[in-house]
């Protein structure tokens, strides 16, 4: 019973973050998921260029949000969320070597490709083309 009362602060914020990301997840990812294009997991990735530092400073931030999103997603996996699919969305939003194969291994899970296209299908939207082993 101590414990609790040594920790309540850090409990608090576990809970206050752990109730943030689930409706986060619950309200904003089916809007991402319906909005991607089909082909989203089998197009060729973007050319890269040479960044402004605005652009550089924008893409600092979309790097930060999608690992804030990976790690509320690994978290959802032992409490209740969509972690699967909050992690892949983190995934989505950071670059780092490796990616699209990771993303294509995660999509072909049947569970997530049966989740994924369900939320398309409401919507009425295509579903996602699966990329090749």
């Amino acid at each position: 019973m101590t414990f609790f009362a040594d920790y309540s602060e850090a409990i608090l914020w576990i809970a206050g973050v752990s109730l943030t990301a689930f409706f986060v997840s619950i309200l904003a990812l089916p809007l991402v998921i319906i909005r991607l294009p089909g082909d989203f997991f089998v197009r060729a990735p973007p050319i890269a260029r040479r960044l402004s530092p605005l652009r550089l400073c924008l893409k600092l931030l979309k790097n930060a949000l999608g690992l804030i999103f990976f790690v509320a997603g690994s978290i959802m996996l032992f409490i209740p969320g969509q972690g699967i699919l909050t992690m892949l969305f983190g995934i989505s939003l950071t670059d780092f070597p490796g990616k699209r194969r990771l993303e294509a291994k995660i999509v072909r899970l049947p569970r997530v490709h049966r989740s994924l296209n369900w939320l398309r299908k409401k919507a009425e939207r295509p579903p996602f083309i699966l990329p090749k082993n």
